[in-house]
């Protein structure tokens, strides 16, 4: 999927269409001590043995999400573009 580096979009701090910076998403590291993680590490404490996770099918694609800065208030905001797809997020520069 290609995606114009500026676009023209709504920004809701500006309350009115400004141009936006598009940039690629990137999912940020997990925090350790996160409940799920907390909850597991009890599970697992002692003569319990190890617990499984769930297996969950697979999905065939992911939807894209893109990080959109307002050229005028800096605010930045995340826009996902259209269905599942296996393409990833080109921006044309």
């Amino acid at each position: 999927m290609k995606l114009k580096k500026e676009i023209m979009t709504y920004c809701k701090t500006c309350n009115k269409h400004t141009k936006h910076n598009a940039n690629n998403y990137s999912k940020k590291p997990e925090r350790w001590m996160n409940v799920g993680k907390r909850r597991h590490e009890r599970a697992i404490k002692g003569y319990v043995g190890s617990v499984e996770p769930k297996v969950h099918p697979k999905k065939l694609g992911k939807k894209q999400k893109a990080i959109l800065t307002c050229t005028v208030c800096k605010k930045s905001s995340e826009r996902v573009f259209g269905r599942r797809t296996k393409k990833k997020i080109e921006i044309k520069r």
